[in-house]
């Protein structure tokens, strides 16, 4: 585009101004004396338009004159200042230049720049356009921040394109606002927590890798770029076999004025794997010396739950402990309760195991139990304990069993009157106990407990391990007195924090924040309920019935539905009266109304119709037959962090009774 002579000149004019207001002029002469005194051998008389252009870059001269100039552009080029907190993923093409950088902090810009040898998808033919296929989504989780690249085809050489940007900030000693140098990101052991989900046609979730990423030999790099190779490998039972290799670009944002020699990196890399080492030895030595103990007191404990080390998705063994950390939900959770029922919506599905030989053990990192948006009862346990410790509540894991003897985790809170609570990490159910005493008479009536517990063999949160060492191990007898010894032996909290303190060791997985839903519950709402209107008309059909919709009736089903919600959150029943008398203004005399709610945590439809044929009461309401028959359905999502949701469903009708 070219200017006309007058406006070209008046643009000149504007811009001389601007740099006048700013001393652009006296800046300039003050850096080129500066390079000149710090940078120019003495043998070296030249110094270039470049030389001048990088140092001018490097002192932020020309970013402050780039902010100064507001530029008008089109309102669709305009992009919204994103949070620091809230990071967003960036294409290859864009790099680094729609992002609002601030220009005092240091970045770390990792790229994905493909993957090969995925040899299970070796066969998988290339997908159709529009086609519905398999696909594989990256997340990682770096210092409080989540990232999430685009949905690609599971393929042989998966083709991930995607940028991150990571701030690098310290967090301790009040330096979170300077920029951060070489010397102080060396000391910054947090690693970059990467998480391979394959997500179905269905939409069903599958953990494929957990990768801690070094990302520290970029500091020993020229110009402070470099690239990676990275061979992810499975998950539990396959956690020594190969699944693919990803190539990995990371480079630093500003460049570094100076980089470390990969010798001190590597000395600096030793050094913390060495000491890290030497932690756990030492705390392993302990806890078999702890255990010696235990099974002294009575020779029975050996067959008690007590879980002092777990396995993790990657097969490394873990103490219990290094599982739990005060969560806090910030403004996503209102209340421990309604933290209980997110905890409830995420799914359960236990570790898959290859052939039989019972249950496979695998406890899940955080990042990796939340992205796959379900796991077994220990991660929902391990979440919830440390939600609720972010609620100030003294919460503990509880490792026993329930009926039949399968081993199973819950949670225990402990009130400052005494009293005892378990939770339900899998319902959301709470249960208060009150021990039996066994040593009543016969006749004495005792309270038979309602929750499902059996034994309990031990309890433990992010401080504290105790061994259950009374006489008998079942739940209903158990005295919950922590500080009695003779009751609980503890573990030394000092040797638990050794190794389980945030920062005791670079091993330790850092625990990612919770992100806030991106479902929107009225779209998601509308979309299932429309689907299952056209799958019930086509059932009908099917039996040669035909299919009248009521839209008021449906409408009218809309408080019943959040007041199941309600009630599942806070445990108090609201607004069933009004329900019940809208249903009866709507139904005319002589005329029968049913009414079928069903809760699911998925957002499959055609899987939720499935499933309600399946019930007699449901198959009655869908294949009603009879005079003036008027259908209805209802569906109300309730979302919560992590995409998570609750859907309720309710199915209705009323014909007019003919005897």
């Amino acid at each position: 585009m070219s200017l006309p002579p007058e406006k070209a000149s008046e643009l000149k004019q504007l811009i001389h101004q601007q740099l006048s207001k700013m001393d652009v002029h006296g800046r300039i002469r003050e850096i080129l004396a500066e390079t000149i005194r710090e940078e120019l051998a003495p043998d070296q008389q030249h110094l270039s338009t470049e030389d001048l252009i990088k140092a001018l870059r490097r002192r932020g001269i020309i970013d402050d004159v780039m902010k100064e100039l507001n530029f008008v552009t089109d309102n669709v080029d305009q992009e919204l200042p994103s949070s620091p907190k809230q990071p967003v993923g960036f294409d290859k093409q864009s790099t680094l230049k729609k992002t609002n950088i601030d220009p005092t902090r240091r970045y770390l810009y990792l790229q994905v720049l493909g993957g090969k040898a995925f040899l299970e998808h070796l066969q998988e033919p290339e997908p159709l356009p529009g086609q519905v296929c398999s696909t594989f989504t990256l997340c990682l989780h770096y210092r409080n921040q989540r990232f999430r690249s685009k949905p690609v085809p599971c393929a042989c050489e998966p083709d991930f394109h995607d940028g991150f940007l990571l701030e690098v900030h310290r967090e301790s000693l009040g330096d979170g606002t300077r920029m951060a140098d070489s010397t102080t990101m060396l000391s910054i052991s947090d690693p970059i927590h990467m998480v391979l989900i394959k997500t179905d046609i269905f939409g069903e979730t599958t953990l494929v890798a957990s990768y801690f990423l070094e990302w520290r030999s970029v500091l020993g790099s020229e110009n402070g770029v470099t690239s990676l190779t990275v061979e992810l490998m499975g998950v539990g039972t396959e956690s020594k076999v190969s699944v693919g290799i990803l190539n990995i670009k990371l480079e630093m944002y500003p460049p570094l004025n100076q980089t470390l020699s990969q010798e001190v990196v590597n000395t600096q890399l030793a050094l913390e794997r060495q000491k890290t080492a030497e932690k756990e030895r030492l705390f392993l030595v302990y806890a078999k010396q702890w255990w010696r103990e235990y099974l002294q007191i009575r020779p029975s404990h050996n067959s008690r739950l007590v879980k002092i080390f777990a396995q993790d998705e990657n097969g490394i063994n873990r103490p219990v402990c290094s599982y739990i950390k005060p969560l806090r939900a910030g403004r996503l959770l209102d209340t421990p309760r309604q933290a209980a029922r997110f905890v409830n919506v995420l799914g359960y599905e236990r570790a898959p195991v290859i052939g039989g030989g019972g249950k496979q053990e695998q406890w899940c990192t955080l990042l990796a139990f939340l992205c796959r948006n379900k796991g077994d009862c220990e991660d929902h346990a391990n979440l919830l304990c440390s939600l609720l410790l972010g609620y100030g509540l003294e919460a503990f894991v509880c490792v026993g069993t329930k009926a039949k003897a399968v081993p199973h985790a819950w949670v225990m809170t402990c009130g400052t009157d005494g009293t005892i609570t378990f939770w339900e990490s899998l319902t959301g159910h709470r249960y208060i106990h009150k021990p039996t005493n066994p040593d009543e008479p016969p006749l004495a009536e005792q309270a038979k407990p309602l929750y499902p517990y059996r034994t309990i063999g031990c309890v433990f949160n992010h401080q504290m391990f105790l061994g259950n060492c009374q006489p008998s191990d079942a739940v209903e007898t158990c005295i919950f007195d922590l500080n009695d010894e003779s009751k609980w032996k503890p573990m030394s909290e000092e040797a638990i924090k050794s190794v389980c303190a945030p920062g005791a060791t670079t091993s330790l997985p850092p625990f990612p924040p919770l992100c806030a839903s991106t479902i929107d519950a009225s779209v998601t709402s509308n979309e299932i309920e429309m689907q299952l209107r056209l799958l019930v008309s086509e059932h009908r059909k099917d039996l040669g019935l035909t299919t009248v919709w009521e839209d008021q009736l449906s409408y009218l089903l809309s408080p019943a539905l959040a007041s199941y919600e309600f009630e599942r959150t806070t445990s108090i029943s609201a607004g069933n009266e009004e329900f019940q008398d809208a249903i009866r203004r709507a139904v005319p005399d002589g005329h029968t109304f049913k009414g079928f709610p069903i809760h699911f945590v998925y957002r499959n439809a055609r899987r939720a119709f499935a499933t309600c044929l399946r019930s007699p009461f449901c198959e009655e309401i869908i294949c009603c037959r009879g005079d003036q028959v008027r259908l209805a359905v209802r569906v109300r999502v309730f979302t919560y962090p992590e995409s998570a949701c609750a859907v309720w469903i309710m199915f209705a009708c009323k014909y007019r009774s003919v005897l």
